[in-house]
């Protein structure tokens, strides 16, 4: 199925959103997601779990674009939107807010009264996987989604990979909608940037508690890169290098 190019980006994203959740393409994600929300944390019993493929959420109309690596277990699984219900969320969104591209700090679960202004985040595999490691099976079959979103994104300028998987997820999705990536493949790291067909594609290290407990990542960095972002996105054309 492909999306239609008449489609407004909203449209086509609310077509793309209700595919993507009704997908069980991947049985080993589909019974850890399911057996996930049997199975919550003290912390969440009672309450009812997602446990679909998760969509990105955003502005249709953005020019900047978050790649994650996937859903948590507990937190979009749980909730039904990515980055949300848990402390990569928290660190994300609290960045988002600082950068002017959130209108709150917090992004607990839907209805929760948050927006985002210029920006849109999705993730490169929508099912929550075990051990955060999706096959390379699993992450092959998922691929198509994140490149019909990128297509249904026309506005989009710069990307922000969270992550080395985002990193090269954004790649491979500008690359089959019709940009050209540089030769020898770039590289990612923390701060890396480097223009890739119609967007600028930055890197920032991924906002897990792994890197934000130990230091490896602090707000200041990911302030940094979402700075860069936002005068990306806001440059004319002829002044992006």
């Amino acid at each position: 199925m492909h999306d239609d190019p008449g489609l407004m980006p909203a449209a086509a994203l609310s077509a793309l959103a209700a595919e993507i959740t009704a997908c069980r393409a991947c049985p080993r994600l589909v019974e850890w997601r399911e057996a996930a929300a049997a199975n919550p944390p003290a912390r969440y019993r009672g309450e009812t779990y997602w446990a679909r493929p998760v969509p990105g959420w955003g502005d249709a109309g953005t020019r900047i674009v978050l790649v994650g690596l996937a859903p948590a277990a507990h937190g979009g699984n749980r909730t039904g939107r990515v980055f949300t219900g848990d402390r990569s969320g928290d660190f994300l969104f609290a960045a988002l807010h600082r950068a002017g591209l959130a209108n709150q700090a917090t992004s607990t679960r839907p209805g929760d009264g948050l927006e985002l202004q210029g920006a849109y985040v999705t993730a490169a595999v929508r099912c929550a996987p075990p051990g955060n490691t999706p096959t390379p099976a699993e992450r092959d079959r998922c691929a198509p989604y994140i490149h019909r979103e990128l297509a249904a994104l026309p506005s989009a300028r710069v990307i922000v990979a969270l992550g080395a998987f985002g990193w090269a997820a954004a790649l491979r999705a500008i690359e089959a909608t019709g940009g050209a990536s540089p030769r020898p493949r770039p590289r990612f790291g923390h701060g890396a940037e480097v223009l890739v067909g119609r967007v600028t594609l930055l890197g920032t290290f991924h906002p897990s508690q792994q890197n934000t407990f130990t230091g490896r990542l602090t707000p200041d960095m990911l302030d940094a890169v979402l700075a860069r972002a936002v005068e990306l996105a806001r440059a004319p054309r002829d002044d992006l290098r």
